[in-house]
């Protein structure tokens, strides 16, 4: 994976971002009006409340996304992250997320929160590894019909 860059977002990658998420959400569950509408304008649901997008290219090829999405000004929730399917095995997925949390220390969140399900048990379980602690459900009902785990990150303050 020499080849591999992992960045942030750049205008043109709405398109990768809608496919890749498209794709695995459509395969495993039902595509949700939360998801067709953050899909749909990821700058401005995502990024103009000051989010952001990151992105794994390998060979020039968009293959993995995810997003952090301000929920406080000191938070930020985890969202939307995959890899393509054809790419999975080769722990692209772990750089992605490290990537992502490297970035939302970058911002100063003191926290990154998730929303997953019991049947993304190898995401569970990469999430586990980089010290995500399971949270019992939220009081509050999830935007989605799918969410049953819960899980957060507590940061280092960068600032």
């Amino acid at each position: 994976m020499s080849d591999l860059v992992l960045r942030t977002f750049r205008p043109g990658d709405e398109a990768a971002f809608r496919r890749l998420n498209e794709a695995w959400i459509s395969r495993n569950f039902t595509l949700e009006a939360a998801d067709r509408e953050i899909l749909g304008d990821p700058q401005t649901h995502i990024l103009a409340p000051g989010g952001q997008i990151c992105i794994a290219e390998l060979n020039g090829e968009t293959v993995g996304c995810c997003a952090l999405v301000v929920t406080t000004p000191r938070e930020l929730e985890l969202a939307r992250m995959t890899v393509s399917e054809s790419i999975r095995g080769l722990g692209l997925d772990r750089r992605l997320l490290q990537f992502a949390i490297d970035e939302a220390r970058h911002t100063g969140a003191r926290r990154l929160c998730l929303e997953s399900n019991t049947r993304a048990e190898a995401a569970a379980h990469l999430y586990e590894q980089l010290v995500f602690r399971h949270l019992p459900a939220p009081d509050h009902q999830s935007k989605y019909a799918r969410a049953n785990v819960f899980m957060e990150l507590l940061l280092e303050s960068t600032g």
